[in-house]
């Protein structure tokens, strides 16, 4: 069905929303010699217009658009070679199923979907087809956790016993999850999927190895109808043209960012989508405060805690083995300053600008009897979570080798949702959920 232009691979991006914008511009700005942008498709056209702008500002010209019902028409009509869907995470599988089933290859964001029979569908489609969906799991591509996965397989403190991954995401970027779609637990899974997924993902590739068993418990602690219970609810639907939100913290000021207010603000009158959402609002459906404990097929066990309204971003990451422990630690931002609460993290980009707010990084090495070993990593950068979305964009569309083999594929996209599934259902039983009662894998 589909042809290359020059020896280009021809692409078209499926969700046009701020999801969007790293992979367009990878493609049209650092890899038009190897891979070809030719369309768009959205259930909003303004959306798709101000992407079509901005390729302007790019110096290219711009694409055709379709409606989102006209996919498999675009497909044929434009002939793709890869289709990218950065839609809303529970659509994601009707547009990767079309798409196999047209001829074309994938890439989806994560998560790869939200629940197991859309996962279903989505590995039956691939092994109907033979055609390849990747998973966008950029912190693969991290210089920081590709190190942990290389001292690791060097067995740099041998056998593995146990995983400790707390991460926090601060009140301005954990808040917007609860202002947008995310916060409906049909659309996004919840941040057990649509979050965690990447943080469950890194721990399968790191251990080589696949979840068995989940126990999890999880609440909604600080936004929603709990706001009021802390004193930080204010009474307003949405934040642009009321007056309570003015000087509340967690209010999203559209308004006050061009691209931001020119992708959603002005393309409301289509959709009646808002983004800027009171979190404090009722409607939420997503936990904000999680715990999880996690055995594998090696026998080595992780438990996880996301806490999603914390004073600084961060992670940490401790792995325990018969010879030692290795030790990651992240500051992505020390503090959120008042200035920056109503904006989001990289401003109206999805991850490709570092915070204002200061920031580090260490990595160390605690053999037994011996002092720490403090491992320097090379390549690591505060912008493009740590450089991990050049390097993604370098192998998906530039043709690099990975020596390391990192492009996620739909059983590793599947493997990571299992897990945040998993331990929904544990939310909601209180019980342990074995991952191969949700979904059987080879």
């Amino acid at each position: 069905m589909s042809s290359r232009t020059g020896g280009r691979t021809r692409h078209a991006v499926v969700g046009t929303g701020a999801r969007a914008e790293m992979f367009v511009r990878a493609l049209v700005r650092d890899h038009a010699d190897t891979a070809e942008l030719v369309a768009f498709a959205d259930v909003n056209q303004a959306r798709m217009d101000a992407h079509n702008r901005w390729l302007g500002e790019l110096g290219h010209a711009p694409v055709p658009t379709y409606r989102a019902d006209e996919f498999a028409a675009m497909l044929a009509k434009e002939r793709v070679d890869t289709v990218l869907v950065t839609t809303v995470d529970a659509t994601h599988d009707e547009y990767i199923v079309a798409a196999l089933h047209a001829g074309c290859d994938v890439v989806s964001e994560k998560p790869m979907t939200v629940d197991a029979p859309r996962c279903r569908r989505i590995l039956d489609a691939v092994a109907e087809t033979g055609r390849h969906v990747t998973v966008a799991f950029n912190y693969r591509y991290n210089p920081l956790h590709e190190q942990l996965r290389r001292l690791l397989a060097a067995s740099a403190v041998d056998e593995i016993g146990s995983v400790h991954f707390e991460w926090l995401l601060d009140v301005r970027h954990g808040a917007d999850y609860f202002r947008r779609w995310h916060r409906d637990k049909a659309n996004s899974g919840g941040l057990m999927v649509h979050k965690a997924s990447h943080h469950f993902d890194l721990v399968n590739w790191w251990l080589d190895a696949t979840p068995v068993e989940v126990y999890a418990a999880g609440r909604l602690f600080f936004y929603g109808d709990a706001g009021r219970r802390h004193g930080y609810a204010r009474d307003y639907a949405r934040a642009h043209d009321a007056p309570a939100a003015a000087d509340d913290p967690f209010a999203l000021r559209m308004a006050e960012h061009p691209r931001l207010r020119e992708l959603y603000l002005d393309a409301e009158a289509e959709d009646g989508y808002h983004r800027d959402q009171n979190v404090f609002a009722p409607g939420v459906t997503i936990e904000d405060d999680m715990a999880v404990l996690a055995r594998y097929s090696t026998g080595a066990t992780m438990t996880y805690h996301l806490t999603a309204y914390a004073p600084w971003e961060g992670y940490r990451v401790m792995v325990n083995g018969s010879r030692g422990r290795l030790e990651l630690e992240v500051v992505e931002s020390e503090f959120v300053s008042p200035q920056a609460a109503g904006a989001l993290k990289g401003a109206a980009l999805h991850g490709t600008e570092a915070a204002a707010e200061g920031g580090s990084a260490t990595l160390t090495l605690r053999p037994y009897w011996q002092p720490p070993q403090r491992i320097e990593v090379e390549g690591y950068t505060r912008q493009g979570h740590g450089g991990a979305d050049a390097r993604m964009t370098q192998v998906l569309f530039g043709g690099a080798t990975d020596p390391l083999h990192r492009a996620a594929t739909a059983r590793d996209g599947a493997l990571a949702l299992l897990t945040g599934l998993a331990a929904n259902r544990s939310f909601e039983t209180g019980q342990a959920v074995r991952v191969g009662d949700l979904l059987s894998l080879p």
